[in-house]
């Protein structure tokens, strides 16, 4: 997006806000452009205070060198809807930018962005998948019912429990990061839990393993050996799948542990700066 905001107005765009149709967005860095699709939980609202920094502290590295553009989903979310909608909302902020730009998506962000890659592929440069996959493995889609019956029942302390205990960085803390979860539950999941549950639905039903073949955007994708919700074995399949696919798998590393990574962020930029 160059000389123009969101709204199409003249000038630099704004550090933060909402993208048509109502996406929220913040901006971190400079140099060409990063679109960041987060995970499972993130604000459906501009972050602010712990959430924003939360969200931003895995991207100083990629701030360093790009200009980054975190962009969420938007609120009201139907159950009904799909991954292809999410991917189509995103497909409609993304308009203004100056050509096609490179996308990381992280965890159900993944998902969004290998369906956005799909349906809109001239609006992505390179994808980097980043414990995610063509789907969620058996255990994801179990722990995201879990949350699911959880919020279906009130229930905030026990989906923040499942929800911790889905993620958890190594699964050999994960009883402990449950606790940890079910004590933080009503601060965790505050709001926007019926647009957490519409989400939770699109994934479940989300699978393009029948359509990787098709997707023929360089594609990076990033795992750990202990991760939960995907697995490596989903994540190879991916990347196998894709004709222009690689696997990046890192060892002892569960689904929110990869980005904490020795060399994760190095990895990243040097796959989508490869002219």
């Amino acid at each position: 997006m160059s000389g123009a905001d969101a709204a199409g107005r003249p000038g630099p765009p704004a550090e933060s806000g909402y993208l048509p149709p109502g996406l929220p967005f913040f901006r971190v860095g400079t140099g060409r452009p990063l679109v960041v699709l987060p995970g499972l939980g993130a604000p459906h609202e501009v972050p602010r205070g712990f959430e924003r920094a939360a969200e931003a502290g895995p991207l100083r590295a990629f701030a360093l060198s790009r200009e980054v553009w975190w962009i969420g989903r938007r609120s009201g979310l139907p159950r009904t809807t799909t991954m292809a909608d999410l991917a189509a909302d995103t497909a409609q902020a993304l308009a203004p930018f100056d050509g096609p730009v490179d996308v990381v998506g992280i965890s159900t962000g993944g998902s969004v962005a290998l369906q956005l890659a799909a349906d809109h592929p001239r609006l992505v440069r390179r994808l980097v998948l980043v414990a995610a996959g063509c789907r969620l493995g058996e255990l994801g889609k179990r722990g995201q019912r879990a949350v699911l019956d959880r919020l279906d029942g009130g229930d905030r302390r026990g989906a923040g429990a499942e929800m911790v205990r889905l993620i958890g960085v190594r699964p050999v803390a994960r009883q402990l990061e449950a606790w940890v979860g079910w004590l933080a539950g009503p601060w965790m999941l505050p709001r926007f839990t019926d647009d957490l549950a519409a989400v939770i639905l699109a994934e479940d039903a989300f699978d393009l393993t029948a359509r990787l073949p098709s997707i023929t955007t360089p594609t990076l994708v990033v795992g750990g050996d202990e991760d939960s919700p995907y697995g490596p074995a989903v994540f190879s399949e991916t990347a196998a799948g894709l004709p222009n696919g690689r696997l990046r798998l890192y060892s002892g590393r569960g689904h929110v542990g990869v980005q904490r990574a020795p060399g994760f962020a190095r990895d990243v930029l040097a796959f989508l700066d490869t002219p």
